[in-house]
């Protein structure tokens, strides 16, 4: 960036009042907006000679540049014209030009190399209309999020320079009024530098590789809007019970106002939720901005009596209000804002034993939840985000954990509607925590990061917590930064100084722990580990290590050349990043793959096993956590997602294929359960839901690999709400088979099947080696045996399909039935379009990956977007462990 950029913004700041800056609050209701969207164009700095002032007006010669739209990063860009294709596929990011980074390194933790093609600034270049009707009124242009540094020019005119606009997850606002020109052609230029190793940006970790351009760009979206003489920030409602009675509701409300005239202004605050309405006469000296408080003390018709409660989504509706203010002057409406808001209080507290608890409207919850990554080039898909939060509430989780990727505004509102909790907060492992080596610069980046992304989150009820820290909690002086932001921002939910257990000496304990494990571990583990990762406390981010996916998904991110056996280029999608150490690579999963189930043979052999090993392990997990609670409060898979096309941590794969990992996991967190545990055998019953269930019917039955009945048994229990209980265990048996099956179900009253499990296991258990544990695993020093699953013998499944209409999807109905004697094992179930495929993505599954015995029958459900077929002819395709491949038509 051009240094003298910065001297002439101190001088245009001088010279013209009426062009400064501002943070920005969103949630805009004004008609008077103009969003700029599409007709950007795009050019490296290193090819345009001309200066802002040129680019910046009506007439610059744009060609040669590329199209683009905003949001969009450079390197988004530049994939979306082809000048880089296919940047997932292979080793294709790696082998972009000006890339010399070694393989494995995490590009956001290092200086652009010579040769980078984002060494250089980047323009953005865009010319609009702006409307007549914004001629006398005060003009603002909106970034949602530029990365990392920028000039801004309008007109001709610098807007705001480098040390003015900088930051990764900052927001701004600025007073064009001057530079503006309503009823004309307006014409934006935006110069913007790629964050340095020693700047605040964007880290991917270990999670992959990030993009060698470091996302820089425009990330988010930018706007025009005009305002009367003040305009209207910060729109918030927080809500309090009188707990644990939820019989009223006290609303505060808030908001900022702002004169960006030279006058007083005298004028009333309007606000209304439906039909309640609440006024405040204001006068404003010039250029004066204030905070408006209702609170209801003062204004009793904020208590609001027998409200529609936001709830998550297993204990009750998400209702949503609507809130508008608006400020009033000289007869007109100078600005309004509207906000959407749920009625509800999230607390938390230490439970006996000092782990942090969380608490939903005063009742408390067990975080059963994931971490999120967005796209890698951080493009945004409305319609893909709502499938993966669909994804989510199908797999029975109620959270997604953002470490320092807070995302789009359609991500919040999401998660408010489908009853998804919230736990965000800043990234570890980068700048973020190099506190030593902060600058002052970054200080104030820090704080207005923190209180920008506040301020755009604050109302979502979906919000259940924010950690200032990461992996480490910040120094005291950083802290009680952060700690002023928060509460000069009413932050009206939790927050912590880390996602780990570090005390610090500001706020003391946290409450939660980040002990691993994140490699794989067998099942037992969760139960068996009293000191690290295992089923206590809350685990902000833990793992069964990695989940290579479906071979149908290997082969669209891998050459077929290195398709089998395993080597760099599956390396390079396992993480990738500077941090990954043993992530690197799949070498204690395999491990443990063959010994417990044989060498695999090849790359399908790999992928099914991969299946089996993925369900159990996340399986176990899940469940484990939940037979603890209260003890065990919370616990964070990491991950939900991939960035990009990756083997390891994740419940679905990039392309939404969901696999051993995700019904595992969908099987373990369903709201009544019945399921077993790895330690001392029991058979444990466990119910989320805020009712009881009484007379519930238990049984299990235990066979050996031929089916041979070895024990079973049933009992009647009835369970609270929210809780679990211990029914009966399984005991130690004699001449079982090496590999052993368990089988349990759970029936209401009226002999409805309400939850069903089926085990695999072994007389010879996964022992581990607890004196060798590191932070990321604990090793195995010997495998259980299942390799007498191969000696199981194939099975061809009775399959009859339909599929019906349902308003926007359709929905295909499967009958499964299995006329052998035999035991028809880890049964896959897909819908295809017509009858070679490909595989209907994204879907939602009643179930998958399951069992039948002898002569037994299930009905299962698929669900999908009714424009998915694109008037193809649904199959469904059965295949598994042990089954004959078939297909058969599903039509209307």
């Amino acid at each position: 960036m051009r240094e003298r950029a910065g001297v002439f913004l101190l001088s245009l700041l001088v010279g013209v009042g009426s062009i400064y800056a501002a943070q920005s609050s969103g949630n805009h209701s004004s008609p008077l907006r103009v969003t700029l969207a599409q007709g950007w164009n795009l050019q490296s700095s290193a090819r345009v000679p001309e200066q802002g002032s040129a680019i910046s007006k009506n007439g610059f010669n744009a060609t040669g540049w590329y199209k683009t739209a905003v949001p969009s990063t450079v390197l988004a860009a530049l994939v979306k014209n082809k000048v880089y294709r296919h940047p997932y596929f292979g080793m294709n990011l790696h082998n972009i030009p000006g890339d010399n980074y070694p393989i494995g390194a995490n590009f956001s933790n290092l200086h652009m190399p010579a040769g980078s093609p984002f060494r250089e600034p980047w323009w953005y270049r865009s010319s609009f209309q702006l409307p007549r009707s914004f001629d006398g009124k005060q003009i603002w242009l909106h970034f949602g999020g530029i990365n990392y540094r920028a000039a801004i020019w309008l007109n001709g005119r610098l807007i705001a320079g480098p040390k003015q606009v900088v930051g990764m997850w900052r927001t701004y606002d600025f007073n064009v009024t001057a530079a503006a020109r309503p009823g004309q052609v307006n014409s934006l230029a935006v110069e913007v530098s790629a964050p340095h190793a020693d700047d605040l940006g964007i880290t991917w970790v270990d999670w992959n590789p990030a993009p060698p351009d470091k996302d820089m760009g425009l990330w988010r979206p930018v706007s025009v809007t005009a305002t009367g003489p003040v305009e209207l920030r910060h729109p918030q409602v927080a809500t309090r019970f009188d707990l644990p009675n939820l019989d009223v509701a006290h609303l505060t409300v808030r908001a900022a106002l702002e004169n960006a005239t030279g006058h007083r202004v005298r004028g009333v605050l309007k606000g209304n939720i439906g039909d309640v309405e609440f006024r405040e006469e204001v006068e404003l000296q010039p250029h004066e901005t204030r905070d408006v408080t209702f609170d209801p003390s003062r204004f009793p018709q904020l208590n609001l009596r027998h409200p529609r409660l936001w709830w998550p989504w297993q204990w009750g509706p998400q209702n949503l209000y609507r809130m508008t203010l608006r400020f009033e002057t000289g007869g007109s409406v100078s600005d309004s804002r509207e906000v959407q808001f749920g009625v509800r209080e999230i607390t938390s507290k230490f439970n006996a034993q000092g782990y942090r608890q969380f608490m939903v409207n005063g009742k408390p919850i067990l975080v059963l939840g994931a971490g999120w990554a967005p796209d890698m080039m951080l493009r945004f898909n409305p319609k893909k985000t709502e499938e993966e939060i669909q994804y989510v509430r199908n797999m029975h989780l109620n959270t997604i954990r953002l470490e320092g990727k807070i995302v789009d505004n359609n991500f919040f509102n999401l998660c408010d509607r489908y009853g998804i909790l919230v736990l965000a907060g800043w990234c570890c492992c980068d700048h973020w925590e190099k506190w030593k080596a902060w600058k002052p610069e970054d200080y104030t980046v820090a704080a207005d990061s923190l209180r920008d992304q506040l301020r755009r989150i604050e109302n979502h009820p979906s919000m259940l917590d924010w950690l200032y820290g990461s992996d480490n909690p910040p120094p005291a002086r950083v802290e009680r930064m952060y700690l002023k932001v928060l509460a000069e921002c009413h932050w009206p939910n939790p927050h912590q100084s880390s996602a780990s257990a570090q005390v610090t000496t500001v706020t003391g304990s946290t409450g939660l722990k980040m002990t691993g494990p994140y490699n794989w571990v067998p099942p037992n583990y969760w139960l068996l580990d009293t000191k690290n990762g295992g089923a206590f406390g809350f685990n902000t981010e833990t793992s069964p290590g990695a989940a290579p996916p479906p071979v149908s998904s290997l082969k669209r991110m891998l050459p077929k050349k290195d398709l089998w056996p395993i080597d760099s280029v599956w390396n390079f999608h396992a993480g990738g990043g500077q941090n990954s150490g043993s992530f690197k690579n799949l070498r204690i999963f395999t491990q443990a793959l063959d010994a417990r189930y044989g060498r695999a043979s090849g790359v399908e052999d790999y992928a099914e096993k991969s299946q089996l090993m993925t369900y159990e392990g996340e399986r176990a997990m899940f469940e484990a956590f939940r037979r603890n609670k209260p003890v065990a409060t919370g616990v964070i898979q990491w991950m939900l997602n991939n960035a990009w096309p990756g083997v390891i941590w994740h419940l679905y794969d990039y392309y939404l294929r969901p696999a051993g990992g995700y019904f595992g996991t969908k099987k373990a967190c369903e709201p009544l359960h019945v399921q077993y545990s790895y330690d001392d055998r029991s058979v444990v019953v466990v119910n989320s839901l805020l009712r009881s269930d009484p007379e519930l019917e238990v049984g299990a039955a235990v066979y050996n690999i031929h089916l041979k009945k070895e024990f079973s048994k049933e009992e009647t229990v009835s369970v609270g709400p929210n809780s679990s209980a211990r029914v009966f265990d399984v005991p130690k048996l004699d001449g079982l088979s090496t590999t052993y099956f368990l089988r349990l179900t759970l029936k209401d009253s009226a002999g409805t099947l309400e939850s069903s499990n089926f085990y695999w296991l072994s007389t010879k258990p996964d022992v581990l080696d607890w004196q060798d544990t590191k932070w990321y695993y604990t090793p195995t020093s010997s495998y259980a045996d299942f390799t007498e699953l191969k000696s199981l013998p194939d099975v061809r499944l009775d399959v009859r399909a339909s599929t019906r209409e349902d308003g926007a999807r359709d929905v295909t109905r499967v009958t499964v039935r299995n006329p052998s004697s035999q035991l028809a094992f880890f049964i896959h179930l897909r819908v295809n379009k017509n009858e070679h495929g490909p595989e209907i993505l994204p879907v939602l599954w009643q179930d998958n990956y399951f069992e039948l015995m002898p002569g037994e029958e299930r009905e299962l459900t698929a669900s999908y977007a009714a424009d998915a077929l694109q008037g193809a002819t649904p199959y469904v395709a059965v295949d598994g462990w042990n089954i004959g491949r078939a297909s058969v038509a599903a039509r209307m």
